[in-house]
């Protein structure tokens, strides 16, 4: 079967694209089949399932398409951005002060800093490629704590603080890494480090801001009450997609700028449904460019080392970046949560549930890869990718454990339902009784939070739809 589809492939370009995505989407939606029953996100089975058909293994997909595809990172990255800008909605922020900006700034620039002593210093690694790898460690991914968060239940202050804290951690990291890829790149240049060097990315960065608060506000007002849903999706879509074409064309980054887009738009709008309508249109583009990045994986080079580098193998330049960082990320969050004086269980725990990391740090990861180019540049994506799936798979542990310790869910049905919230009729119940109260208040509870906008609205109209049966059927 191997030989079949690659003699197919192979032997007809247009074919070999059509038949390649093909199998990238069905392959990474069975692998997900298979990690959902160890528990584990869908990023881990997309990066596995785009190394098992890489080169390195079955190498179902041709190289040519492989090299390609790497515009799927901009792409990607571009709603990822957009999408981030949602969380930055001046109401909000005004609502819980600037504490959670502080804490957040605190586990991001530690944990940056951390892997920068660790590479630079201790490691030896030019400067340049320490500094974007820096940048990189700021960056978290959320959805592997959303998942334990679901799972559990859990609540309380401490879910609270760190649903806040992973919203604007991204954000962060693309700032970060906005400003280190413009002084790497100055650096490799030759340029020497000096106040020009520093400036000059800031004003780049700034100016790509502010592009986007202009698209932003054009976005709104092509979002006219009269669009239909499609109409909303298709501008959305395109101004996202010319945005990016207009950065590819200066040689800049459009993180910045998507964000500022989104930012713009959900501040002057606040219209969240152009958000929801474009996360049911990015999972097969994100799904496409987690493969593509596992596609693109250097096995080789983990157990060699990189003349860029000097002598450390990238294996243990892996290790020291996965250890690293999660020692900063809870150093930052302890210290962060002593700034903000956050209660005892966030300031011990919160480190542990920011330990996950995969989307925004692999987008990343494949734009430096492009700008720095050469070894340096694959070295980067080596490094972030097999990281990443050792974060995905220590992370959900980890998250679910600072839950625990934080006595963020309750352990015992007891603690879930207390006698106190059953109300007075709970004293005349026996035990049995008591038993069935508390399973009915938790289905009513998970059932209140769990229904979206959608499945309330088709529920509403399937119960409309029943009664009518029903009436119909009494009157034959």
């Amino acid at each position: 079967m191997n030989q079949i589809i690659r003699s197919a492939m192979f032997s007809n370009h247009i074919a070999s694209v059509i038949i390649s995505i093909a199998l990238m989407l069905f392959l990474g939606f069975a692998m997900t089949r298979i990690t959902k029953r160890f528990h584990l996100p869908n990023v881990t089975a997309y990066i596995l399932t785009g190394i098992l058909i890489g080169p390195y293994c079955m190498d179902l997909i041709p190289v040519t398409v492989i090299d390609n595809m790497d515009f799927l990172s901009d792409i990607a990255l571009a709603f990822i951005a957009f999408s981030t800008g949602e969380f930055f909605r001046f109401s909000t922020l005004r609502k819980n002060g600037m504490k959670m900006v502080v804490l957040t700034i605190f586990e991001a620039f530690i944990a940056s800093l951390a892997v920068f002593v660790v590479t630079y210093f201790i490691l030896g690694i030019n400067l340049a490629f320490s500094i974007v790898l820096a940048a990189l460690a700021s960056a978290t991914a959320p959805a592997s704590t959303m998942m334990t968060i679901r799972q559990t239940g859990a609540r309380g202050d401490f879910v609270n603080t760190l649903l806040q804290v992973v919203a604007l951690d991204d954000a962060v990291g693309l700032v970060e890494y906005s400003v280190a890829i413009s002084l790497a790149v100055a650096l490799s240049t030759g340029n020497s480090m000096d106040i020009t060097s520093v400036m000059i990315p800031i004003a780049v960065n700034i100016g790509v801001f502010l592009l986007g608060s202009l698209f932003g506000v054009i976005l709104r007002f092509l979002m006219t009450t009269k669009r239909s849903d499609d109409n909303r999706l298709i501008i959305s879509v395109s101004l996202l997609f010319a945005f990016c074409g207009i950065c590819a064309l200066l040689d800049v980054s459009p993180l910045l700028g998507c964000m500022a887009m989104g930012t713009v738009y959900i501040n002057i709008t606040e219209d969240d449904k152009l958000f929801r309508q474009l996360n049911y249109f990015t999972p097969p583009i994100l799904q496409l460019f987690f493969i593509r990045s596992g596609l693109a994986f250097k096995l080789d080079m983990l157990t060699g080392s990189s003349a860029v580098l000097g002598s450390v193998s990238l294996l243990a330049i892996g290790i020291c970046y996965f250890l690293s960082r999660i020692a900063g990320k809870y150093a930052g969050a302890f210290l962060g949560s002593i700034a903000t004086k956050r209660s005892k269980e966030i300031r011990n725990y919160l480190g542990l549930a920011l330990i996950p990391q995969a989307g925004v740090a692999i987008g990343l990861a494949a734009l430096g890869a492009r700008t720095l180019g050469g070894e340096a540049g694959e070295a980067l994506e080596t490094i972030i990718l097999a990281s990443s799936v050792l974060y995905e798979l220590l992370g959900p542990g980890c998250a679910k454990l600072s839950l625990y310790l934080s006595k963020s869910y309750p352990s015992k049905l007891e603690e879930a339902v207390p006698d106190e919230a059953l109300g007075t009729e709970a004293k005349g119940m026996n035990a049995v009784e008591l038993l069935i109260q508390r399973i009915q208040a938790i289905q009513e509870d998970i059932s209140s939070d769990s229904v979206t906008e959608e499945e309330q609205a088709f529920q509403e109209a399937a119960e409309a739809q029943l009664a009518s049966m029903l009436a119909m059927h009494r009157r034959n």
